[in-house]
């Protein structure tokens, strides 16, 4: 499965900004917290880890386990959390095939950006994906589509699922509207 390597680093940032782990701690907290969404392999998670240390975002150290193993423990770094929020804040592709888990695990970190950070973020997300909406729908009312059975039942449930996303995210604009 192809994985789009910020998605990746911005899981990493936000493990790391919880606790400092080790990479296969990084893994599991990954898979426990967005295995819904996403599950990176263990392969996906070296190169970036490296690209963060390389970029300042993360810092590492090397431990002796009292049984002789070396672990490496890594850490955010204060670049690293305003990297962190950038790319929670970075606008998310037009291409609809990863849109909706992309945006729920943006949405499941919107606590850490300020209420008008959450905003922004919050109209970006729900403006994409009226615009997949639309698409769906405009490709249903197609002749061909609706001659197609599977393919109109298959962009029958996207509408739903836009719509659904659109409604969790105007709940989270309600509740951070309330709170600012």
């Amino acid at each position: 499965m192809w994985y789009n390597p910020l998605m990746i680093e911005l899981l990493i940032l936000y493990i790391l900004s919880h606790r400092e782990s080790t990479m296969y701690g990084i893994s599991k907290q990954i898979e426990s917290s967005f295995a819904v969404y996403t599950k990176p392999s263990f392969g996906a998670l070296k190169p970036a880890l490296k690209k963060l240390i390389s970029d300042g975002f993360i810092d590492f150290r090397k431990s002796m386990s009292d049984g002789g193993k070396l672990s490496v423990y890594y850490s955010i770094t204060k670049d690293g959390e305003k990297e962190l929020k950038g790319l929670i804040k970075k606008e998310l592709t037009t291409n609809p095939l990863q849109f909706i888990s992309n945006a729920k695990i943006k949405l499941s970190m919107a606590d850490l950006l300020d209420t008008n950070e959450r905003a922004d973020l919050f109209l970006h997300l729900k403006t994409l994906a009226a615009s997949f909406k639309q698409d769906a729908e405009n490709i249903l009312n197609d002749e061909y589509t609706k001659k197609n059975f599977y393919q109109k039942i298959l962009l029958d449930n996207s509408s739903v699922e836009y719509s659904n996303l659109i409604t969790i995210i105007e709940g989270f604009e309600k509740d951070n509207a309330r709170n600012s």
